[in-house]
């Protein structure tokens, strides 16, 4: 799109987000496929499009989180674009920056239901901003898909119909830690302790891990040292001297926070003399977090609901490599975008099983009738209309040189302080 034209649309538009092209700096890696309209050009844009609304962080504190999952969706659709798209109708992802606060996610996801007629939202990141979206779609009737967050008020039983996921909660990634810490490592319920963001992600992580201490014998919370830290923001200090003021000092510290300032609670940590073994849930964004610590620090473990996107023996890993040499040459392989790149995998399945016309509702009953299903992840997924979240996989990760790596939970002991 020209400059001239993008100029006439703001003018248009004064009180509406702006588009991001290709999700910010990705604009630059792979082909733009995104095109924008308002009520007056409906008529004239391509009513053939299959369009999908994705409003994400693309700015602040979680942005490296918000650019890799729009990359991993926008890879996967231009494949399936390439090869015809759905019945000869291409798929376009119109994304927009909510800074990772949920009063910009209201507006965004408000327009881009009815303004930019998306048949879907897919891969929202953040807790907050999840919660913020809920409401919405459910009054609007359309789908909320593959969010990047493992918050259990996205996991209702029954579940919401418009609430579909892809990724394992954080209970049972906290839950998988705690196992580990107790059962192969050997530790006591007291001396394991939690530094969480303070909203309902933070929340979310920190009732997870502590349901699965109390089924370790944990009497009471208050034995248990929980620091915190304000959203969007670095001020940990205060987070921190909880901890090292702890006795006896926690020999695990398990985090449910965003890169940034984890990886300076993890640095300033280590500074003040502290060794204990910090494991993040895998909203922390394992690449970005990695970059932060640099290759000296030690002792940090990532769980992740991907496989390792460098195991070109998982099927659909090497169909993400392939797509990125075609699509991304520019791009990271990451975490973040296979997890992109997984969603729209799924969605991709979805959509070639509807016969007609899809819309918002035959889509969410296609993902209903996958049931047991297979996208070469390595492990059977699943959906119906009484289960809504694809995998339970976790799989654990540990920094090694400045980078995350498979990661064995029998060899935890070997990471903790005596």
């Amino acid at each position: 799109m020209s400059l001239k034209i993008l100029s006439a649309f703001i003018r248009k538009t004064p009180a509406k987000l702006l588009l991001v092209w290709v999700c910010l700096s990705i604009a630059l890696i792979i082909r733009p496929v995104f095109s924008h309209a308002d009520s007056t050009t409906n008529d004239v844009r391509m009513n053939a499009d299959l369009v999908f609304g994705m409003s994400t962080a693309l700015s602040g504190q979680a942005a490296e989180l918000g650019k890799n999952m729009c990359l991993g969706i926008q890879m996967r659709l231009e494949r399936e674009n390439s090869l015809g798209g759905i019945d000869g109708r291409k798929i376009r992802l119109i994304a927009w920056d909510d800074g990772y606060e949920p009063d910009r996610t209201i507006p965004n996801i408000k327009n881009l239901i009815n303004y930019e007629d998306a048949l879907a939202i897919i891969g929202n990141v953040g807790t907050p901003t999840a919660i913020s979206a809920i409401p919405i779609v459910n009054e609007e009737k359309t789908l909320f898909f593959a969010p990047f967050t493992g918050a259990g008020v996205l996991r209702k039983t029954p579940p919401d119909r418009y609430v579909i996921n892809y990724r394992a909660s954080y209970a049972e990634e906290t839950s998988v830690m705690v196992n580990a810490l107790i059962e192969e490592g050997g530790l006591k319920p007291e001396e394991v302790a939690f530094f969480t963001q303070r909203d309902s992600y933070g929340d979310a992580g920190f009732t997870g891990g502590i349901n699965a201490l109390k089924r370790h014998g944990l009497e009471s919370e208050t034995a248990i040292v929980h620091s915190r830290y304000e959203r969007n923001t670095l001020v940990v200090e205060s987070a921190l001297a909880d901890v090292l003021l702890a006795e006896p000092t926690p020999k695990a510290i398990i985090m449910v926070g965003a890169y940034a300032p984890s990886a300076k609670f993890i640095k300033v940590a280590r500074m003040a003399g502290l060794n204990s073994l910090f494991l993040n849930v895998s909203f922390v964004g394992s690449a970005p977090l990695a970059k932060e610590l640099g290759k000296e620090i030690k002792g940090v473990i990532v769980t992740q609901v991907v496989p390792y996107p460098e195991d070109l023996s998982v099927p659909i890993v090497r169909a993400y490599h392939d797509d990125i040499s075609k699509y991304a040459q520019n791009g990271e392989v990451s975490f973040g975008s296979l997890e992109g790149y997984i969603a729209m995998e799924i969605m991709i399945k979805a959509l070639h099983s509807i016969e007609g016309e899809p819309d918002r509702e035959n889509i969410i009953d296609a993902l209903e009738n996958l049931g047991e299903f297979d996208i070469g992840l390595g492990q059977k997924l699943f959906y119906n209309r009484e289960h809504h979240q694809a995998s339970h996989k976790v799989w654990p990760t540990s920094l090694r040189q400045g980078e995350f790596v498979p990661f064995d939970w029998k060899n935890i002991p070997s990471m903790l302080v005596p």
